[in-house]
């Protein structure tokens, strides 16, 4: 019994740590996550236009407009064989 009430110690320790982390996030790491999300939304709409038939070379585009100023480089921050 007393090891049971030590192990929910702590992971409601861990858990408390956890938030704090997460409430105490920087500016820039903030921004930084948001634009993940911004790209990650591009890359999906990306994926379903492929999926939809669309050559690559239209889904290309919809992609680069998507993410202009979010992303460096032409493929959205994200490069990958073909």
């Amino acid at each position: 019994m007393k090891n049971w009430t030590i192990v929910h110690m702590i992971i409601a320790s861990s858990a408390i740590f956890s938030v704090a982390s997460a409430a105490e996030l920087d500016k820039a790491t903030k921004e930084d996550i948001a634009r993940h999300r911004v790209m990650a939304v591009a890359h999906e709409n990306a994926a379903k236009c492929l999926e939809s038939g669309k050559p690559d070379a239209v889904c290309e585009k919809q992609l680069q407009v998507e993410c202009k100023g979010v992303a460096i480089g032409k493929f959205c921050g994200m490069k990958h064989q073909h």
